[in-house]
């Protein structure tokens, strides 16, 4: 029997009803199906709410929601090498790979194996304060950005790859992303847009106060070092925009690839350019 967790956003308004076409779907195959019991009791499926889900085995997440839904469930169940299926319900959904109108036969299609796991790269971020070891704050599948709060003075930010001082920013931060996250905050940024197959990091200023300031693109396995030398004390590394610290002048942000990829699930009859050319540059 397959073991299927399903992570709804709870905030979607056509959740309940995609929801419902998933259990009807499964109810007569051999799968068992699993939620978080807190989701399991907003949408009254009580009987799939599973206690302390994240250490029960699990064979696939199943994301219900955007992308951003989908990056959360990656991180969740990203220390248990699970693959993660994206059904989108969100505004925009590159990521996912199931869109509404072709849930049941891609679900079969995940019953028949007619499926492929692409690896995306992870990046894991770590904090250094002055006189102290470095310490793990967490994982990002796009991007680990260092930026201020709600100040409005900008950040003083030095960057170092591989060792090697390579500039000093004034700026309101900085992004540092995989190939993946070429399509998020990066982007609105000013950033490439990369092939998320490419094994690539990406470092891009957030509104530097200078003109010199461009997006550099690093091998994968460089590590980055973000210096923080702003006196002011409003300042945050967040990831995948989900997840935020605070930091303090002298802080040093360090961002390094980390050991193992995720696993998105993906179908033969999807095509990158052509879900970057509909989902992004259609209207362009």
């Amino acid at each position: 029997m397959r073991r299927i967790a399903v992570f709804p956003n709870i905030d979607k308004e056509d959740a309940p009803q995609v929801l419902a076409r998933i259990i009807r779907f499964f109810e007569d195959k051999d799968v068992q199906l699993m939620m978080p019991p807190d989701d399991a009791a907003f949408f009254h499926c009580e009987a799939y709410g599973v206690p302390d889900i994240d250490n029960r085995p699990m064979d696939m997440a199943l994301s219900l929601g955007g992308d951003g839904t989908l990056l959360g469930v990656c991180r969740r169940v990203y220390e248990k090498n699970v693959p993660v299926c994206g059904v989108n319900i969100g505004t925009f959904g590159f990521l996912a790979d199931i869109e509404p109108t072709e849930l049941e036969a891609n679900l079969e299609k995940i019953l028949r194996g007619e499926y492929y796991l692409e690896e995306r790269m992870v990046i894991s971020g770590f904090v250094a304060s002055e006189g102290k070891s470095e310490r793990f704050l967490g994982h990002a599948i796009n991007d680990v950005v260092v930026t201020k709060g709600g100040a409005a003075r900008m950040l003083q930010l030095g960057l170092t790859v591989g060792g090697c001082h390579v500039m000093d920013y004034k700026a309101d931060g900085l992004i540092v992303s995989t190939a993946t996250g070429s399509t998020a905050y990066s982007l609105s940024a000013g950033g490439p847009l990369i092939n998320p197959k490419a094994k690539v990091l990406l470092m891009t200023p957030i509104c530097p106060h200078t003109f010199n300031a461009r997006p550099i693109v690093m091998d994968e396995d460089d590590e980055i070092k973000i210096d923080i030398a702003a006196l002011h004390r409003d300042i945050v590394v967040t990831f995948d925009g989900q997840e935020s610290f605070h930091l303090l002048p002298g802080d040093a942000v360090i961002v390094r690839r980390a050991q193992l990829p995720t696993k998105i699930v993906k179908f033969d009859d999807k095509n990158y350019y052509r879900t970057l050319r509909t989902k992004l540059l259609y209207n362009a």
